[in-house]
């Protein structure tokens, strides 16, 4: 069993554990279920950069990244920075995130938010809502093409925007749909964790125009994303590189404006 393959028989545990205790009734009466959400695509469409900047403290391929910064103040530079959206991770058996961190970005920022997690059930997705999210991220490789369309169809009713990540031109054909706002291109290889932005070049023509186009992973020179501008992408997650510094605020400031240099 590889990694992600762990993390997904882990999740299935967690949500329907969770779903016993706390029912989506319940959750639909949180006072941010019904807040308008903010568009993550019109604000990288508007934006010169695109840059989307991650909350992670760790991870299974870098262990510890950073977990001594206070997320308010992490949530709150990346906005002063300029960014176009930020990814809070909220699994934490693996990530060390939290749905209470989604609730906190909220609370300290407008910014786009986009829940990032291994979103395996409809659950999940209500969750989501309740906690202030805007985007919800689908994973190609763990979804069938009937789950990515029952996932992305109730989130775009509840007016949240959908994130797509494919890894491989297999993944993409099975997943394009009408209800995607965005398809990202992870360039890192969920099984060997290995990154190449080769991959993101390679799927650029296969994406249809009407989504907006992301890549993701392995971003840590403002160069690689204006080449990847070339391509015809327009949104670029970026996690470590900022997290991995003591200001991360300052770092995606910085990234932003050499990319718009």
């Amino acid at each position: 069993m590889n990694i992600l393959d762990r993390i997904i028989a882990d999740k299935r545990i967690e949500v329907a554990l969770k779903s016993r205790l706390v029912s989506v009734s319940y959750l639909e009466t949180a006072a941010l279920f019904e807040r308008p959400c903010v568009s993550m695509a019109t604000a990288i469409q508007k934006s010169a950069s695109g840059i989307i900047a991650e909350h992670k403290r760790r991870s299974p391929s870098k262990d510890v990244i950073n977990n001594s910064l206070k997320l308010t103040e992490v949530v709150q530079g990346y906005t002063q920075g300029g960014v176009c959206g930020i990814s809070v991770l909220t699994d934490g058996p693996y990530f060390g995130g939290a749905l209470e961190d989604l609730l906190l970005a909220r609370a300290s920022v407008n910014t786009p938010l986009l829940r990032k997690d291994f979103i395996i059930s409809e659950y999940q997705i209500i969750e989501a809502k309740a906690h202030g999210a805007d985007v919800i991220l689908l994973i190609a490789a763990v979804l069938s093409k009937e789950e990515i369309k029952k996932f992305s169809e109730l989130a775009q009713s509840l007016g949240m925007e959908v994130l797509l990540e494919v890894h491989d031109s297999e993944e993409l054909e099975k997943s394009i749909m009408p209800s995607l706002d965005m398809v990202g291109v992870n360039n890192r290889n969920l099984k060997t964790f290995e990154v190449s932005l080769e991959t993101s070049k390679s799927l650029t023509e296969r994406i249809p125009s009407e989504f907006v186009k992301i890549s993701e992973s392995g971003l840590s020179q403002a160069a690689a994303v204006k080449e990847l501008q070339s391509f015809g992408y327009q949104g670029f997650l970026v996690g470590e590189n900022f997290m991995k510094t003591n200001d991360p605020g300052a770092a995606a400031a910085q990234f932003v404006k050499q990319i718009e240099a």
